[in-house]
């Protein structure tokens, strides 16, 4: 198969998004299919392009044998409503401009939503390029984008959804990363919903041992570890009640790595409350993470208390399961079910802190129980959640959908 995969998102950014994107289109390669990736000029989530791209309005590369475009966006560091509608439309047009000039054909366009807009792009270019148009929906938006109150317009909710629909009704398939949304476009009437789940890369994501945790000075702590956007989603305020809950038990220090549009109020809450229990860290390089994850006794996998996470299940989950590391999860639903089905670590109600504190001591207390919980999940995900297997998956799909193109045709 030749595959234009579109993800405004993408490495040398770092995300989850970007993780998925970058794990299956390496695996589609490996597999003996031709993919070509169109993407924004690096930015997320500072929202400052690197100056090598200055002047540029396009950029070709090659990376692993996988062919990539990057267009330029209106990106800017200061996030507010109409700056990400500028960043997400720039990519919408830039995409959808200069993807017209990628030499094809293809036998699919791949598109991963969201960001909404790039859905615009890849059903221009489908029909463009006489594709498939494949969309994967990591989230459902505008409904999520409602129940965080992150809009709130009628008429653009109702606009938005008008659109949500469109792509689902031209989609030759529609591919959700969680059962609970497969569910929910099942229940809307929407037929041809495949499910592809997150997953770790488990050759990358394993146990390296306690070499950075002794390099860092941590050896004699019991390290509890976030390390994932700091986010409206994720609830970080909590997780700083958190540590304050602990600032009189020296054994036990926080380390909560990453960026995010909370990144600032969190270390201003960290000055205000001399929280000398926690260290906050930039965003590390994919590669290095695992070494930081190794070097953690337990992590923490918290989203805020709202239905529409019940049907979440973040991929950050499966990389410290996949190093042998206990996760005190704080979602409930699906992610949950996965969580506890493996014995790989302990479910808390979202935003409660007196509940994640009790799961704290207990693991702490019981070095057996990590070691249990850590291997039961690096077993589940090597069995069922490695990035390969998922590309398998999704390559399945695609195939299919080719084999029923060709049939027709005959």
């Amino acid at each position: 198969m030749r595959i234009l995969y579109i993800s405004q998102y993408f490495p040398p950014e770092i995300g989850a998004t970007q993780t998925r994107a970058v794990e299956m289109v390496t695996n589609l390669a490996k597999l003996g299919h031709e993919v070509v990736v169109l993407t924004e000029f690096p930015n997320h989530p500072k929202g400052i392009i690197p100056p090598r791209y200055k002047g540029k309005l396009v950029e070709h590369s090659v990376w692993q044998g996988i062919h990539i475009f990057r267009t330029w966006v209106y990106a800017r560091p200061n996030k507010n409503f109409f700056t990400r509608m500028g960043l997400y439309l720039s990519f919408m047009l830039s995409a959808s401009l200069f993807g017209s000039f990628i030499k094809g054909p293809f036998d699919i366009v791949y598109t991963t939503s969201p960001p909404f807009f790039v859905g615009v792009a890849g059903l221009w270019l489908s029909r463009l390029k006489n594709a498939k148009f494949v969309f994967e929906v990591r989230d459902l938006w505008p409904e999520s984008a409602v129940e965080l109150g992150e809009l709130s317009n009628p008429r653009m909710i109702k606009w938005a959804e008008k659109l949500e629909n469109y792509y689902y009704r031209q989609a030759a398939a529609i591919v959700a990363v969680t059962g609970g949304i497969k569910a929910r476009l099942a229940r809307r009437g929407y037929s041809g919903v495949h499910l592809v789940q997150n997953g770790a890369n488990t050759d990358l994501f394993c146990n390296r041992g306690p070499a950075l945790k002794t390099t860092l000075g941590w050896q004699d702590k019991f390290v509890v570890l976030y390390a994932g956007i700091f986010g409206i989603a994720q609830g970080m305020e909590q997780l700083v009640t958190l540590v304050e809950k602990f600032t009189t038990n020296p054994e036990i220090h926080f380390v909560f790595i990453g960026e995010g549009p909370v990144k600032a109020s969190v270390q201003k809450l960290q000055q205000d409350k001399a929280l000398t229990n926690l260290t906050l860290m930039n965003e590390v390089a994919r590669e290095a993470i695992p070494d930081y994850i190794s070097a953690a006794d337990c992590c923490l996998v918290p989203l805020k208390k709202n239905n529409l996470f019940l049907g979440a299940l973040p991929s950050k989950m499966f990389d410290c399961l996949a190093c042998e590391r206990p996760v005190i999860l704080s979602v409930d639903g699906e992610a949950r079910l996965v969580l506890e089905t493996a014995g790989a670590g302990i479910f808390v109600e979202p935003e409660n802190t007196d509940q994640m504190a009790q799961a704290i001591l207990r693991l702490k207390t019981d070095p057996a129980l990590c070691k249990q919980m850590g291997q039961a999940g690096r077993a589940m995900v090597v069995k069922h959640y490695s990035r390969k297997q998922k590309a398998l998956e999704l390559e399945q799909i695609l195939t299919s959908l080719l084999q029923n193109k060709r049939s027709a045709q005959d």
